[in-house]
């Protein structure tokens, strides 16, 4: 190039401008005819081992009575017996390049669980259960509170309170449940997490004879079963909820109080505030009827006051999921 030959004479930038070349291209062009550099090979350092020391080395880790330890224990060995060969990480380093540098013990893996997809679009369809402690009157003394609770209308259809966790009483409880519910075969899922209740034999067989589908939890995973969760909180932040409990009898009377207040007084805002008596007992159409109908008549005496427009109550849920998948078109769902 006519420019490279005149920039040792007049520099690069005059150059280019006298023979009207931009010097992006001069540079481009320059860079292009420098062939790459190969990195320089690293020298070997006068300290490292030679290759019969490396080979010596390398036996002693293959022999028979190291071939299952660890550097760290074959250095300690062969120093007990008066020899040293080289340190632990050069140990390490000889494996490495070999490829022989692993954990040599099978690793635990965890089973993978499948996250539980379950949709109720009316009430029975599925039930969450679950068992939380209430303080009893002294220091580590507890009572256990069993609540089954249906996730479609929120409404409690079964609880009991009892000294301790038993499998045995809370097979009573579903079964006494279903039966006072009506619940036909092959109509229902019961999801739980993983207590030892909850995945007992027992209460499996039960389910089994009932024709009720069984669903758990993952592991350590407390949103697989958020409605008994958020339901415990309700009780638990009630202003009447107790620090501790004198006795198994004043626990079971706050449940007297607290559980027909929760079913037929609670306004729910997870579905539409109606209570989960309305919904579940099928007179949510009627009640969202009539204040549609009061909504109406205030909308028409002062209009001003409704600046959204003409008001409506909140709508029912149509249907609720535990963990809904993810939406793979633009089928829309109703979430909890």
């Amino acid at each position: 190039m006519a420019a490279e030959s005149l920039a040792p004479t007049v520099g690069r930038a005059a150059s280019c401008r006298a023979l009207g070349i931009p010097r992006a291209s001069f540079y481009r062009q320059i860079g292009q005819k420098k062939q790459p550099s190969l990195p320089a090979a690293r020298p070997t350092p006068a300290r490292a081992l030679a290759s019969a020391e490396r080979a010596a080395v390398l036996g002693q880790l293959h022999a028979e009575r190291f071939q299952d330890k660890p550097p760290a224990q074959v250095y300690a060995t062969l120093l007990d017996e008066g020899t040293y060969l080289c340190s632990i990480r050069t140990m390490y380093r000889l494996l490495e390049q070999n490829q022989e540098a692993r954990e040599r013990r099978n690793q635990l893996t965890h089973p993978r669980y499948q996250k539980p997809e379950l949709l109720a679009t009316g009430p029975n369809q599925v039930w969450s259960w679950d068992i939380t402690k209430l303080r009893g009157p002294v220091k580590w003394t507890y009572f256990y509170l069993y609540v089954i609770l249906d996730i479609f209308s929120r409404y409690v259809v079964g609880w009991m309170v009892a000294p301790q966790e038993s499998a045995t009483l809370a097979k009573r409880l579903i079964g006494e449940t279903c039966r006072k519910q009506r619940v036909a075969a092959d109509q229902l899922t019961l999801h739980a997490d993983r207590g030892s209740s909850m995945r007992s034999k027992s209460v499996a067989l039960l389910l089994a004879d009932l024709g009720v589908t069984k669903s758990h939890s993952r592991p350590y995973v407390s949103d697989d079963n958020p409605f008994s969760e958020s339901q415990f909180k309700t009780l638990k932040y009630r202003p009447e909820f107790p620090e501790r409990f004198g006795c198994i009898q004043d626990a079971r009377s706050f449940g007297q109080y607290f559980f027909p207040w929760y079913n037929t007084e609670h306004h729910h805002s997870g579905i539409g505030l109606l209570t989960p008596e309305m919904l579940h007992y099928g007179r949510a159409e009627e009640v969202i009827r009539r204040r549609q109908d009061i909504l109406s008549q205030a909308y028409e005496r002062n209009p001003e006051r409704f600046v959204r427009g003409h008001p409506k109550p909140p709508d029912k849920p149509t249907a609720v999921w535990i963990n809904p998948p993810a939406a793979t078109d633009s089928t829309e769902r109703d979430l909890p």
